[in-house]
């Protein structure tokens, strides 16, 4: 193997860059600050379902409740992992819009 194409990162494993298609397989499930923005769109989905019921039986009260709880929940829950996002890319010293095999 070449030198060049295997790196050493702080843990001391070496890393293929060169054949190595996705540089971050796994990063939801390694960063485990993702989580809670993770949570929070699965609450939005869920008053998604729930409002959208409501509506079909007529509680426009509770539908308009749910929706817009809908949309606190999955702005903050897409929110929340885009930071967590670009904090990792930050890290690393790369913009949020670099291409890395994603």
């Amino acid at each position: 193997m070449e030198e060049n194409s295997m790196q050493e990162d702080n843990a001391g494993v070496h890393a293929d860059e060169d054949r190595t298609t996705r540089s971050h397989a796994g990063e939801g499930i390694e960063d485990a600050r993702n989580f809670p923005g993770y949570a929070l769109v699965l609450a939005g989905l869920a008053c998604l379902a729930l409002a959208l019921t409501a509506a079909g039986y007529g509680f426009s009260g509770w539908a308009l409740i749910l929706g817009v709880a809908c949309f606190l929940t999955l702005a903050a829950g897409f929110a929340w992992v885009i930071l967590e996002h670009k904090r990792v890319k930050n890290n690393e010293g790369k913009n949020l819009t670099d291409q890395a095999g994603h």
